[in-house]
């Protein structure tokens, strides 16, 4: 069964490219197929015509997004469109990636899939037309929410934290969003879970690590995770403090219910997850250690 994989070496798709998929998955990226481009997507997967196809690839600098409209749209909301359109050709499975910004994150409870969305951001209404695109082609697909990606390699929160923190005694950092921080591999590893998981239902499903954190949480637990010494102090602040060209949603955090009762498994909690990542990374502190 041949997968093609876009978006290679983006987060998910080096997490994809480390899973044993042997010799019968096709990993793309910008010098394979230009996104912004339908011909360019058609002929790539005309070429090999595989069974599954797993969009990894997505436009996802959010603050960048609100001056490059375009090409936002072009690769979130047209490109989808596209490979579903070719995988419907083919009853192929569409495995799709979306985002927690297509809710605006005023419900005070975890989001479920049923939700009326709102987003906020050029770049969750771009994902947010990439997921009707997807569903009103109409084949076989799993369009998956997840929130607060990052990984071992890449432009994260977890690298830019273990950065800040190896220079600075004191980081302010915003604790007014709350999310489920989700690593890339975690995405990976379940995702291909789901491409042995046939026959599936399509739809939308949310899929983010279990439990949730504020972005001053989840700095906070990286420090302590991490043996970096001395620990830094993280003060909290408001959003309204630190102000950025795209509103981000204060409450994303996903209800993952419908997932776990149709493939009958959940991701992680964030906590085990940052510490799988941070162990991979050599950077996890003992936990064998007796505090004096």
């Amino acid at each position: 069964m041949r997968i093609l994989i876009t978006g290679k070496n983006g987060q998910v798709g080096t997490e994809l490219a480390r899973q044993n998929l042997q010799e019968n998955a096709v990993f793309t990226g910008r010098a394979d197929c230009d996104l912004s481009r339908e011909s360019s997507i058609r002929e790539m997967v005309r070429r090999w015509e595989p069974k599954v196809i797993i969009n990894a690839a997505a436009y996802t600098a959010v603050d960048q997004a609100e001056k490059d409209s375009t090409l936002c749209f072009a690769i979130n909301a047209a490109a989808p469109r596209v490979l579903a359109e070719e995988a419907a050709r083919m009853n192929a499975l569409l495995i799709h990636y979306s985002t927690d910004y297509v809710f605006d994150g005023t419900k005070p409870v975890p989001y479920v899939e049923s939700d009326p969305i709102h987003p906020v951001s050029v770049y969750g209404e771009s994902k947010a037309v990439g997921e009707a695109a997807i569903a009103q082609v109409g084949g076989r697909h799993l369009i998956l929410r997840t929130s607060w990606v990052y990984s071992a390699h890449g432009k994260n929160f977890l690298r830019t934290m273990l950065r800040l923190g190896s220079e600075r005694s004191e980081l302010r950092v915003v604790d007014d969003q709350v999310g489920a921080p989700t690593s890339a591999a975690a995405i990976a590893r379940a995702t291909l879970k789901l491409v042995d998981a046939e026959p599936v239902a399509s739809g939308i499903y949310h899929m983010t690590a279990g439990g949730a954190t504020s972005w001053c949480g989840f700095a906070r637990a990286i420090f302590a995770a991490a043996a970096l010494s001395p620990i830094p102090r993280v003060q909290p602040i408001s959003s309204s403090e630190y102000p950025t060209p795209a509103r981000r949603p204060a409450n994303s955090v996903l209800a993952n219910d419908k997932f776990a009762h149709t493939f009958g498994f959940r991701l992680p909690p964030w906590q085990q997850q940052l510490d799988q990542v941070l162990t991979g990374m050599q950077l996890a502190a003992p936990t064998n250690e007796v505090n004096p």
